[in-house]
């Protein structure tokens, strides 16, 4: 009888050492996890990252109107934050006034909706072009080494995830780059269910560009995202002599389109652009 009660003891103590020991290893992949999050957008715990939110496509920078989905792209960033135990700061495009570096960065939205982003890209991304249906005759595509992607309506949107290596102040930005709104929350989805990917591909403070696919976002929505491919040789190689300039010089935006202007993330009611040159 003894003999039983001894091998009892003798099981439940090892059960109990095991599962202290399996709860160590899971706390400690856990904050392996974290810490290497962290360190690939540069938010320490009790940090601050800014979030800089974009107008809505075709609205006047007066208005403060921000579409839907960016909203939600938004609410996904924060909730990335907050995951880092940072704390998020957010502000209109057109209210930032500071440099790179001192803080982690998300700038949401293209350039015709974003006066940021469009410095960004004008400053560190010289071979990256953009044009928007709702701001100039044309088609809604990104030129990236002299190579188009366009919008078709009817069958997919494109993106540009980048990020900015880390300033001085040792913390990186991150460009959310969209041809809509649809596209915008998209990319923040495949920023925050790739990390460990992209930690892996991008170790260490690297700056990098991945175009993005978003298929059939008329049905499918923000969903379904694929990688066209790494274009960060191209985006970082400035345009030939004598090529016109891939961005609009700085300048303000007209407050009223050439036409009735789609909200950001539906299909556009004019005629689809021409297909994709290569």
């Amino acid at each position: 009888m003894g003999g039983d009660v001894w091998n009892v003891v003798l099981g439940v103590v090892s059960s109990a050492v095991s599962a202290v020991l399996a709860w160590s290893l899971q706390a400690g992949l856990r904050r392996r996890r974290l810490n290497r999050r962290r360190a690939f957008f540069g938010m320490p715990a009790g940090s601050e990252a800014l979030v800089v939110v974009p107008r809505k496509a075709g609205t006047g920078k007066e208005d403060r109107v921000v579409a839907q989905r960016d909203v939600y792209a938004l609410m996904e960033l924060a909730t990335l934050i907050r995951e880092c135990g940072a704390t998020a700061t957010v502000l209109p495009h057109d209210e930032v006034r500071q440099g790179l570096g001192d803080k982690t960065e998300f700038c949401i939205g293209g350039v015709y909706a974003n006066d940021r982003s469009a410095a960004h890209l004008r400053w560190k991304f010289p071979g990256v072009g953009v044009t928007a249906e709702w701001e100039q005759w044309g088609a809604n595509k990104l030129i990236i080494g002299g190579r188009e992607f366009v919008r078709d309506k009817t069958k997919e949107d494109y993106a540009l995830l980048l990020r900015i290596a880390a300033g001085e102040g040792g913390r990186p930005t991150f460009l959310v780059h969209g041809q809509t709104a649809t596209a915008n929350l998209a990319t923040v989805r495949y920023l925050t269910r790739h990390i460990g990917e992209l930690i892996r591909r991008y170790p260490g403070d690297q700056t990098f560009a991945l175009l993005l696919r978003v298929v059939q976002p008329f049905a499918y929505g923000p969903d379904v995202v694929e990688l066209v491919g790494d274009v960060t040789a191209q985006a970082l190689e400035a345009p030939a002599a004598g090529q016109p300039a891939p961005l609009p010089p700085v300048r303000e935006q007209r407050s009223a389109a050439p036409s009735p202007s789609p909200a950001a993330g539906e299909p556009a009611a004019s005629a689809s652009p021409s297909a994709p040159q290569s």
